[in-house]
């Protein structure tokens, strides 16, 4: 119950919240509004940084959200031209993380990371398909034991400034396991191929928990 009510947070939110703090302290002694309205913000900035556990399927069979949000949009794609991998036909999952989500993302399944790639970019709101190719942006390639590969994509999106990574090239991670976060509202493109589709357009999904496609 503790954890739920008072969550464990990222470390990226530290920094964040310790300003929050500070602010909040000032404005209590200009004013008891200003201090309520600072008070109200800094329980988002810790709740926005929060970095709950989940628990995932094991199973490898099975994908799982790489983030909490909105899944935004589902088509059929070519690979990411920054990859080199334009001539190869996937099913792109898009999920919408607002302000309000859990902003860790995680693996969808066990593999050892083949490639990070990031990106530059603009910073358009992330729910538009163009954010996809415009934006800031970190490439995760996954390989699989069984030789197929996953595209993992975070998208800074409008108020995001920062793309955090938390593992590297040629480490083996399980799946659900943290990889980074993005800070504040921002996108998460899955690219996969040989699945069948289990997710919705319009649903909402929990990372490293709901269930996206299935061999």
């Amino acid at each position: 119950m503790l954890n739920t009510v008072l969550p464990k947070i990222h470390k990226e939110g530290y920094r964040f919240l310790a300003i929050a703090i500070v602010i909040t302290f000032i404005c209590l002694l200009l004013s008891k509004a200003l201090g309520l309205v600072a008070i109200l913000l800094t329980v988002w900035v810790y709740y926005f940084f929060r970095d709950p556990d989940r628990v995932s399927i094991k199973d490898d069979n099975f994908l799982v959200s790489p983030a909490d949000g909105l899944i935004s949009n589902i088509s059929e794609v070519d690979g990411p031209a920054e990859l080199s991998l334009e001539n190869k036909k996937f099913t792109k999952i898009s999920i919408f993380m607002n302000v309000f989500n859990c902003h860790v993302n995680r693996t969808p399944v066990s593999a050892e990371v083949e490639e990070i790639l990031y990106k530059p970019g603009k910073f358009l709101n992330a729910s538009l398909d163009k954010s996809s190719e415009e934006n800031e942006r970190n490439y995760y390639r996954l390989k699989l034991k069984d030789g197929d590969e996953i595209i993992i994509v975070q998208i800074a999106g409008l108020i995001a400034r920062r793309i955090v990574t938390e593992v590297k090239v040629k480490q083996s991670i399980e799946q659900g396991e943290r990889i980074g976060m993005i800070r504040f509202g921002s996108r998460v493109d899955v690219y996969f191929s040989n699945r069948k589709l289990l997710a919705k357009l319009g649903q909402n999904v929990v990372a490293g928990e709901s269930l996206l496609a299935v061999k």
